[in-house]
């Protein structure tokens, strides 16, 4: 769909930029893009989870437009230009003042925003991910895509079903090909007492949403599953809480809640 030329960003070209009204097939044209541009850039966030699971019913349409994306900080000023040039206006302001860590653009046709994380995801809880954006493609490995919702220490339903079809779609691995990478979760949880307290805190949510909230049409792909999210979360808090701990991590389980163990995420309006 072609926008307004009056109001619209030009390609190389000169030709008015254009940009896909599906928001799944947009962020993978971006992705695209960027892999042509020899630049790492992968998908992260809602859409991250359709598109490991396209046929999930309760997904499509569930999340209006935002596109996260995630990148690396060499390759921040190419994709700048690149989501110019395809259709996206940057929000100026935001940009010069976060613009190492977090870059936002929208689309002049709809108002579709695009989120591009820089090296790291910083919410709740903060994990670094510059170093792992060629270990999968087009998201984020399936490790860093569900640790991006079990670390949100207020998890919302949406949270917990994104975490949940990740579970009821891929094995807990030691690798990232082989599904989720479960020595990387470890990488957090055993070193960082704050980690490992959100995480099982969210374990254990799921596992009571798996057995009083949850309805057959949640998870729903038109396929059986090909593993039983409730025993994957058993055996993932079964594998955190065995792993040696960090000194670090023991000496901050003594002072346990009675100090807040997570950041607040701040959240930041936009212009343009």
């Amino acid at each position: 769909m072609t926008r307004n030329p009056l109001s619209s960003p030009r390609d190389a070209t000169g030709e008015t930029a254009t940009t896909l009204e599906d928001p799944l097939a947009e962020a993978l044209r971006l992705i695209s893009l960027a892999d042509a541009r020899g630049l790492q850039v992968r998908l992260m966030g809602g859409l991250a989870f359709h598109a490991r699971m396209p046929t999930w019913t309760a997904r499509i349409g569930r999340d209006g437009r935002d596109i996260d994306l995630a990148t690396r900080n060499r390759d921040r000023r190419a994709v700048a230009d690149l989501l110019a040039a395809s259709g996206y206006v940057p929000d100026k302001q935001y940009n010069a003042l976060y613009g190492h860590k977090q870059l936002y653009f929208a689309d002049l046709r709809d108002g579709r925003p695009v989120d591009v994380l820089v090296d790291r995801l910083e919410m709740c809880h903060r994990f670094e991910f510059a170093d792992r954006l060629t270990a999968d493609h087009p998201t984020l490995p399936l490790a860093e895509l569900l640790l991006s919702k079990l670390q949100v220490v207020k998890i919302n339903r949406k949270d917990i079903l994104d975490a949940l079809i990740l579970l009821r779609g891929h094995a807990l691995s030691e690798t990232d090909a082989a599904g989720v990478n479960v020595p990387r979760i470890l990488e957090h949880t055993s070193v960082d007492w704050g980690w490992w307290r959100t995480v099982t805190g969210n374990l254990d949510r799921l596992v009571a949403f798996v057995g009083s909230e949850m309805v057959p049409a949640d998870l729903d792909t038109g396929t059986a599953a090909a593993y039983d999210p409730a025993a994957q979360i058993v055996e993932l808090r079964a594998r955190i809480d065995a792993a040696p701990k960090s000194t670090r991590w023991r000496l901050r389980a003594r002072i346990g809640d009675r100090t807040r163990w997570y950041e607040e995420p701040e959240e930041v309006g936009h212009g343009r």
